[in-house]
């Protein structure tokens, strides 16, 4: 909080500022009427020390440096946010400048402001990227930022949303590396928090500098038929309004147009031209209640027939990010027509999304969302501890965060959200990792599926496990969720490192045995060597009265000093010694001649 000395330098240092500058802050309290007196001295004492800081810079367009941050404000003020998320957009960019410390920042503003301008800060130096990007961290960091506090996230996409409003101030290079980078991250990203007004403008604002043709002619098309859907629209509200105050429900009904992304999304999915495109026109019908809504959806159907498959009940099963509402599109005069009916608070929650959390209601701040049952928010607390770091787990979690999603049913009811292309085993992690890992079937509407096959919306699964069952690798090329994945890896890796150590002990056991073995036959043949050479000093083969022979004693009955002994004269090896009980020695040939009587001699 600002003390009154410092209130008072700030209303002193007025007059070094120019007239437009001093008149937006009137022009911003004009507008935004929501905040207690107090907040709107906090606010004018924040914008005043903005332009105080910065009153002799200049971006790069020549504007004045405290026109962006000012629109950042704007724009979060446009969702009702709370003062200290408009004073953290003031200063959103302030410390890459180095004119300001943290510490004087908290002084002034409050810890609150501090920390939400340093998470911005820390999400602006990180320069996401889209495809390419090397550092998954980084990406994991903006998002794990929403679990700290969302509103780090809400102040930057503001930031996003001004600079592309203003995108044509930079170069055509910068113009498409920025616009890839909100159509991968920022536009899904504010569809998973809920944010349709910011999510369809980032689109469109990106479709305009990543495919320039297209857009124009898109533009061209929906202003050459904007006469002709004037009047066919107030044809259609003219017959709603009859019909609901027949049956007296108080309705507003407010017309629009496609988005061009919308539409351009459309056409590459159909693969037709743009100016085949029929279904441009729709209507949004705001009632009181959830009675009147379904109510409305049946007068609805029976003023214009309905088109098959085209219902969604998304009050009944709300999706991730809390939006509610009852689509249908019908054949309203020979055209398609797409209807979304929902209450006022539904419509402040599907306009504004998570940042309805913080949004004020006749000067009382009122949570139209709870963020403990925010989707987004929940998976990444549980993702939180994940440490992978490639560029395959930055893509495989932004497909998963911010990809299309199904909606699954537990057999008790309970909903649940997973990325498309997931499996029976995603589903398993996602109510507990230990049925995760004793998974081994899986049922769906009753009928048995392979754990193979991808699960489809509204489906009812059931898991059968057995506690004898274990994560395999062939499951961690199935799944989709990083929370199974994470899981799995786990366990793999666990058990893994538990079987190379039991290879590694047992071949080390094996060689050990090998060794010792090898080592007795050594051990035996020197021992032997050691004998025949003890028994070549110590006696001698006589032969009448002479013992100077060579002699050789016989291999296969390895006579020893004392026994019986023969001999023969071999050819070239000398005197050959056997026992005389040998056999081999009656078997050599013409033993007869070559016999010759020997005796031991020591």
């Amino acid at each position: 909080m600002a003390t009154k000395k410092n209130a008072q330098n700030h209303e002193e240092a007025q007059t070094c500022f120019t007239p437009l500058a001093l008149s937006s802050l009137d022009d911003f309290f004009k507008s935004y009427d929501y905040f207690s007196k107090d907040e709107r001295t906090r606010l004018q004492t924040a914008y005043l020390y903005l332009l105080e800081k910065t009153k002799n810079l200049h971006r790069s367009s020549g504007e004045p440096y405290f026109e962006h941050p000012y629109r950042v404000a704007e724009i979060l003020a446009q969702s009702k946010l709370d003062a200290d998320s408009i004073i953290a957009a003031f200063f959103h960019n302030i410390f890459e400048l180095n004119i300001v410390s943290e510490s004087e920042i908290e002084s002034l503003f409050g810890k609150t402001v501090l920390n939400i301008t340093k998470g911005t800060a820390k999400i602006t130096s990180m320069q996401i990227k889209s495809k390419t990007m090397q550092e998954a961290a980084s990406f994991r960091k903006m998002l794990f930022a929403m679990v700290d506090d969302i509103r780090i996230i809400l102040v930057k996409m503001a930031d996003r949303l001004d600079r592309m409003r203003h995108l044509k101030e930079v170069s055509a290079e910068s113009q498409k590396k920025i616009a890839q980078e909100v159509i991968d991250i920022w536009a899904p990203l504010a569809n998973r928090l809920g944010m349709s007004n910011v999510k369809s403008e980032l689109e469109d604002l990106s479709l305009k500098y990543t495919n320039p043709d297209v857009f124009q002619q898109l533009k061209q098309l929906v202003a050459l038929k904007k006469s002709e859907r004037s009047e066919y629209l107030l044809l259609a509200q003219k017959e709603i309004y009859s019909l609901a105050n027949t049956h007296g429900i108080e309705v507003a009904i407010r017309s629009r147009a496609k988005h061009f992304y919308s539409i351009y999304q459309k056409m590459k999915k159909r693969n037709k031209a743009a100016e085949d495109m029929y279904d441009l026109l729709a209507l949004r019908i705001l009632c009181e209640t959830n009675a009147d809504c379904y109510s409305l959806i049946g007068l609805v159907h029976t003023l214009w027939k309905p088109l098959e498959g085209r219902f969604k009940d998304y009050i009944a099963m709300p999706k991730a990010n809390g939006y509610q509402s009852l689509h249908t599109t019908v054949m309203s005069h020979g055209h398609p027509l797409e209807i979304q009916i929902r209450t006022y608070k539904m419509h402040e929650v599907a306009e504004h999304g998570v940042a309805s959390h913080w949004l004020y209601k006749e000067g009382l701040k009122t949570n139209l969302v709870n963020l403990e049952n925010v989707s987004i928010i929940n998976q990444l607390r549980e993702l939180k501890n994940d440490t992978s770091n490639s560029e395959q787990a930055f893509n495989e979690l932004r497909d998963e965060l911010l990809g299309d999603s199904i909606f699954v049913f537990t057999p008790k009811g309970d909903v649940r959200e997973l990325p498309q292309g997931a499996t029976a085993i995603d589903f398993a992690y996602s109510i507990h990792s230990r049925i995760g890992e004793t998974i081994i079937a899986a049922k769906a509407n009753g009928a048995i599926i392979p754990l193979s096959k991808p699960l489809k919306n509204t489906q009812i699964i059931d898991i059968i496990t057995s506690p004898k069952a274990h994560p395999t690798w062939n499951q961690l090329r199935l799944v989709k969720t990083q929370k199974a994945r994470s899981k799995i890896n786990a366990y793999l890796n666990e058990h893994d490192q538990l079987r190379i150590q039991a290879e590694k002990q047992a071949a080390l056991e094996k060689q050990q045995a090998q060794e010792r073995q090898a080592a007795l036959i050594k051990e035996k043949a020197l021992k032997k060597e050691s004998k025949e050479e003890e028994n070549k000093d110590a006696f001698k083969i006589r032969i009448g009265d002479t013992s100077n022979f060579l002699v050789t004693l016989a291999r296969c009955c390895n006579p020893s000093f004392g026994d019986p002994i023969v001999g023969y004269v071999s050819r070239g090896r000398g005197l050959i010694v056997h026992k005389a009980s040998c056999r081999n020695f009656s078997r050599i040939p013409n033993i007869n001649e070559r016999s010759i009587e020997v005796l031991w001699e020591t």
